[in-house]
């Protein structure tokens, strides 16, 4: 079944939303609510749109995204497509990079406490976002903001103050924690800071608007009642969907390995979608890449009666994707060597290449593949090699004890991961 069950829900409240706004903004509503699944109050988001148009006056819209791994995914796009949005109708964008929170850790969606990051991890992480986001956002257009320009700061003073602002059983209600002290997991104090830390952030920065994914929910209702403690006009919400990774499952996230970035290379892009199930197409589709519900309901018919083959709308995806994030001379590139790859088993034509220096004759393959970052662990790489997972120069090798001497080698791991290796003493 090409549609999800996402989509339909979503195409069923955009149009209880439609029914309700006066004409003045009814285009500029059509285009901010497509997509979303949650609009908290819709009315007042309508009268802050209304007020904004017959003022002049954008309204300011809040994003947050802690650098908590350096890369960011199609799943980081959904939200960041919708502030491209709000910017092409005039409004501003406000992205606040987290470094200050990301050193706490959003308690969202896990099951455990999150390894918390070190300074150092997270100015590198952040280091490389805004070239990413700016891939998407106007630049001109976006103001940019650390919150640790203002929690660096606060005195434990002013933290015992933020945390009057909220009680122990509303926190409670957060599902997360619930399901963890059910379960007799630890639930640490520093986990309660982090929505009202972000709840700050929209206090900093005079929030108007803010948006991401359904799973931030709960966060973003924290600031709200924090603008209100505080005698501001609270903000309003929007969530959109959470896209599900390549395993088809779960929502995208680096830490599960089943991610798109959008630096990646472009064969790696490309690749990741022709793996993705046919039942997630509709929505890389509307999610990823901002198509109607008209047209993929046009693709689903196409493929329902046999004129369209769901290999070839991924492709279709795929190239969309590549063209994107890198440019379309990459994208028919990246096509046409996942032809080659996988149609007619030969190899890429832009090997990267490593010389790694040995102390003997001859080294573990594991212990190489692990030096060349092709797997993380020796135990992981034995795995790969016992799992008929790894070749070398196009020969598959089964034995975890297998050496290499001296020379040159391909090393292929997995599907689409080829590097050539010089091995020197």
């Amino acid at each position: 079944m090409l549609f999800s069950k996402t989509i339909n829900s979503l195409n069923v409240l955009q149009e209880f939303f439609m029914i309700k706004v006066p004409e003045i903004i009814r285009a500029d509503w059509e285009r901010i609510i497509a997509g979303t699944v949650d609009v908290i109050p819709d009315e007042e988001l309508a009268d802050k749109l209304i007020q904004s148009r017959r003022s002049g006056v954008p309204l300011r819209i809040k994003y947050g995204a802690d650098p908590s791994a350096p890369d960011i995914h199609l799943g980081h796009t959904v939200p960041i497509r919708k502030l491209r949005t709000f910017q092409e109708l005039g409004h501003q964008i406000v992205f606040i990079i987290g470094d200050f929170t990301a050193r706490i850790g959003d308690p969202t969606g896990r099951s455990e406490t999150r390894k918390r990051l070190t300074t150092e991890e997270v100015a590198e992480n952040a280091r490389t976002y805004l070239d990413q986001i700016f891939k998407i956002l106007d630049p001109d257009k976006t103001e940019v903001v650390y919150n640790s320009s203002w929690f660096d700061k606060m005195s434990f003073a002013n933290v015992i103050e933020l945390g009057a602002r909220y009680t122990v059983a509303r926190m409670l209600e957060r599902d997360d924690f619930k399901k963890r002290m059910a379960e007799e997991r630890p639930v640490f104090v520093h986990e309660f800071l982090y929505p009202l830390a972000q709840g700050w952030d929209s206090v900093e920065i005079r929030a108007d608007v803010e948006l991401g994914g359904t799973d931030q929910r709960f966060n973003f209702l924290v600031a709200r009642e924090i603008q209100k403690e505080v005698g501001m006009v609270p903000q309003c919400i929007m969530t959109l969907p959470l896209l599900v990774g390549t395993d088809g499952v779960k929502k995208m996230s680096k830490s599960l390995g089943n991610y798109i970035g959008i630096t990646e290379p472009s064969r790696e892009i490309f690749g990741k979608i022709m793996s993705i199930p046919d039942d997630l197409m509709a929505d890389y589709l509307q999610l990823a890449l901002g198509y109607t519900k008209q047209e993929t309901d046009r693709f689903r018919s196409e493929i329902s009666s046999g004129a369209l083959h769901p290999r070839d709308l991924k492709a279709r995806i795929g190239r969309e994707l590549v063209a994107l994030y890198h440019n379309a001379s990459e994208a028919n590139h990246a096509e046409e060597e996942f032809n080659r790859m996988f149609r007619e088993k030969e190899m890429p034509d832009d090997i990267p290449e490593m010389t790694i220096c040995i102390s003997k004759d001859f080294a573990a393959l594991a212990d190489i593949i692990v030096q060349i970052q092709m797997a993380d662990s020796k135990r992981k790489a034995r795995g790969l090699i016992t799992g008929g997972g790894v070749r070398i120069n196009g020969e598959s090798v089964s034995s975890p004890d297998y050496n290499l001497n001296c020379g040159e080698y391909i090393i292929n791991v997995g599907k689409r991961h080829y590097k050539k290796v010089h091995i020197q003493k």
